[in-house]
């Protein structure tokens, strides 16, 4: 039999079965508790997010598949920040201030979380994608310009934390 897909959006670790969700899943026959409470423990590190999600089933059988993507990069780092509210536009243009400041471990930490969407083949070059989205955003890492900190990794100034 053929797998049936529900995908949606939801906020990390307080999925209910309310819309999206529960109009989505009523239908399908599968136990809807049981899911969001799949879903919620798969999700709650990105409490606060919205977080895409995949119940995959087939139709008929009570047994499902979670699979949970992560946020963009870039959401990764606001909430690392602790940016809830839009930047203001000023922040993270050239000669501005900067909307805030990341350490190498904060760093890390996101290219972890992003796990096996990050396209890079190392830890290093994780570091690096993150530190890239880092100056698209106008965010400093180790209070320095996210292009200084990427040649301070090529050159291995922070091997130690690898």
């Amino acid at each position: 039999m053929a797998k049936t897909t529900i995908a949606a959006m939801v906020e990390g670790g307080k999925a209910s079965a309310a819309p999206p969700l529960g109009p989505a899943l009523g239908p399908s026959g599968l136990p809807i508790n049981d899911v969001i409470a799949k879903i919620n423990e798969k999700t709650k590190d990105f409490a606060g997010m919205q977080v895409p999600v995949k119940v995959e089933f087939e139709k008929g059988s009570k047994a499902f598949e979670i699979t949970v993507g992560t946020p963009p990069t870039s959401a990764l780092v606001k909430k690392e920040l602790g940016l809830a509210a839009p930047v203001k536009e000023e922040a993270g243009v050239k000669g501005k201030k900067a909307i805030g400041n990341l350490t190498i471990a904060q760093v890390k930490k996101i290219a972890s979380m992003k796990g096996s969407s990050i396209l890079a083949h190392d830890a290093k070059g994780a570091v690096k994608e993150v530190c890239g989205t880092c100056l698209s955003l106008g965010a400093t890492v180790e209070g320095k310009s996210p292009k200084e900190v990427m040649k301070l990794i090529d050159e291995g100034k922070f091997d130690k934390e690898f």
